[in-house]
């Protein structure tokens, strides 16, 4: 059962220009100490970061709050698997947020996938339950 699904898609050369103007000041407002790492350790760090952005957007709108309703930007964090693939973790207000929507006796699953053509970038977030023990919905 799918309980939000959420897009996003960022301008990469924004990005950029908000790191120049605003640096560590705006990466550490949003991002996550994992995710700066991730991110300064790549070729195109301005598209990692869109990409993450884009991603905290995405979840946001799966979530069904939108960015106004308390959720933190560091509640939704992208990390990615030994794969590669891009895997969103929830604490905080946003994990709360998860746990109300879920119903009993499921257990929720957030699926995410980024992409990015310069110069966009974009994030799709998927939130499902999916029923304990193997069973269906």
């Amino acid at each position: 059962m799918i309980l939000g699904i959420g897009t996003d898609l960022a301008n990469i050369e924004r990005i950029q220009s908000t790191l120049d103007r605003f640096g560590d000041r705006f990466k550490n407002r949003v991002f996550t100490q994992v995710e700066q790492r991730k991110a300064e350790a790549r070729k195109d760090v301005a598209g990692t970061y869109a990409k993450r952005w884009a991603a905290k957007e995405a979840c946001s709108k799966a979530l069904g709050t939108g960015l106004a309703m308390g959720i933190s930007w560091k509640d939704m964090a992208v990390t990615n698997m030994r794969s590669g693939q891009p895997v969103m973790a929830v604490t905080g207000w946003a994990a709360e947020r998860v746990a109300q929507m879920t119903p009993a006796g499921h257990t929720a699953v957030i699926h995410c996938t980024l992409t990015d053509d310069h110069p966009w970038a974009q994030a799709f977030v998927v939130i499902e339950a999916l029923p304990n023990g193997g069973g269906t919905t």
